[in-house]
């Protein structure tokens, strides 16, 4: 299946059936642009405020830096 992020934006005018190539009825804190290298490409908005009010990953001194996902295919 392929997948298209919505570049296009928000649109509501619409139903779900009848929605524009590249475009969503809902979106929540996705932007298009890439903040680095300004690249179109899609991608998660950074958050306002913390997640969690106690400290995750250690000190300031040893903080999180990088999240991996693996997976496991037999």
């Amino acid at each position: 299946m392929n997948l298209m992020f919505p570049f296009l934006g928000l649109n509501k005018g619409r139903a779900l059936n009848e929605q524009p190539a590249a475009t969503s009825v809902y979106l929540n804190n996705v932007r298009p642009y890439d903040v680095l290298g300004n690249r179109l490409r899609g991608g998660q908005r950074p958050g306002l405020d913390k997640l969690y009010t106690q400290q995750i990953g250690g000190s300031d001194a040893m903080a999180i830096v990088a999240v991996c996902s693996v997976t496991k295919v037999s």
